[in-house]
């Protein structure tokens, strides 16, 4: 579906996400079907200027694959800009989802010379650091829900900004069962959740996409960062302000969000 339509949209996009800027609502036709959406991520990406710094897995939640009839979730790059530390500040508008907390790793390059699969046993020869993130997500266009995993993902993964608190090394701990939580203490919102809403647990996810990028023939130059995906769903914000996101045994990470 590689026709001028499709790169033509696919220019468009780019350009909104290059100037933080919202369009009308691309055509189903991209994002109905999860191979195009895929195929037209890939083009949007490739238009993009900022250095790849890591990878999104998106759509980690099994009853929601279920739900729109996917059999796995989607991956999508993760580019500098829009990458931040802790305690940053995110503008949003009305086309915001919401937030969402995250287990986030670091990855060693040396994993794009290994021929071996990547497994939940061998993944500490792959991963060096570890911690929590918040993550803002949101089109780049005038719509909101979701319809379609592709909707998602078509639109760079759905991301507007990350949020990394302080990392720390790898080590094996009980990931397919930490207690999360994000809040904003002065509106009172609160959301709990547990690191077994992704994908049964952020390590299996982590194995998923790196197994997945290989298999794409993806390569990065540098050690990357990779966004397992939320333990607390898409939690609406209600007011702006600071929110705060704490993970058992990783610690906690900030986001100061703007109107």
């Amino acid at each position: 579906m590689q026709n001028l339509e499709f790169k033509r949209t696919a220019k468009k996009l780019a350009q909104a996400f290059n100037s933080g800027k919202v369009i009308n609502p691309i055509s189903t036709k991209f994002t109905k079907n999860s191979k195009i959406a895929n195929a037209f991520r890939v083009e949007c990406e490739s238009l993009i200027k900022s250095p790849v710094i890591g990878f999104k897995a998106g759509g980690t939640g099994i009853a929601m694959l279920k739900k729109l009839g996917e059999k796995e979730p989607f991956y999508a790059s993760i580019f500098k800009k829009n990458l931040l530390q802790s305690g940053g500040s995110v503008k949003i508008n009305k086309y915001t989802l919401g937030i969402e907390l995250e287990v986030f790793f670091q990855i060693k390059k040396s994993l794009f010379k290994s021929k071996a699969k990547v497994t939940e046993k061998n993944i500490s020869k792959f991963a060096s650091h570890m911690g929590p993130c918040i993550e803002v997500v949101g089109y780049r266009q005038k719509k909101k829900g979701l319809k379609y995993l592709g909707d998602l993902s078509s639109d760079f993964g759905a991301n507007v900004k990350f949020l990394i608190g302080k990392k720390q090394k790898f080590k094996k701990i009980q990931f397919s069962n930490l207690a999360t939580t994000i809040y904003n203490k002065k509106s009172g919102q609160i959301a709990n959740g547990n690191t077994k809403a992704v994908y049964d647990s952020p390590i299996k996810s982590l194995v998923w996409l790196l197994n997945k990028i290989k298999k794409d023939g993806v390569i990065l130059s540098k050690d990357f960062l990779v966004f397992t995906g939320s333990t607390v769903g898409v939690v609406p914000i209600q007011k702006i302000g600071l929110f705060k996101g704490e993970i058992k045994s990783l610690g906690s990470v900030q986001a100061v969000i703007k109107n």
